[in-house]
């Protein structure tokens, strides 16, 4: 059986929205969301920043985290965020 590997992540605009997704591809979906390539809310508040992903084997519990995520405050999402990203560094600018 062929392992895939999924992911949600969290994306920053410069004045600090936050969009929470899922993805099976990361860099290509951040390249996409960074390239303004689908219209929607990403593209609209210019969420094109990196913050945070987690990694999973399995889409459902991926999509449950997601949905999990989209639930919460903002201030539970940005303790969650510092807990591995503290300063808000852009994690896509390393494969660039």
């Amino acid at each position: 059986m062929r392992t895939h590997n999924y992911f949600i992540y969290i994306l920053a605009s410069d004045s600090g929205t936050l969009y929470v997704g899922v993805t099976n591809n990361l860099e290509r979906r951040i390249s996409e969301h960074q390239q303004g390539l689908n219209e929607g809310f990403t593209k609209k508040y210019s969420c094109h920043k990196l913050i945070y992903y987690e990694d999973y084997n399995d889409i459902r519990d991926a999509i449950v985290r997601e949905t999990q995520l989209k639930k919460w405050s903002r201030k539970k999402k940005e303790n969650l965020i510092k807990t591995i990203n503290p300063t808000w560094k852009d994690l896509s600018s390393e494969w660039r």
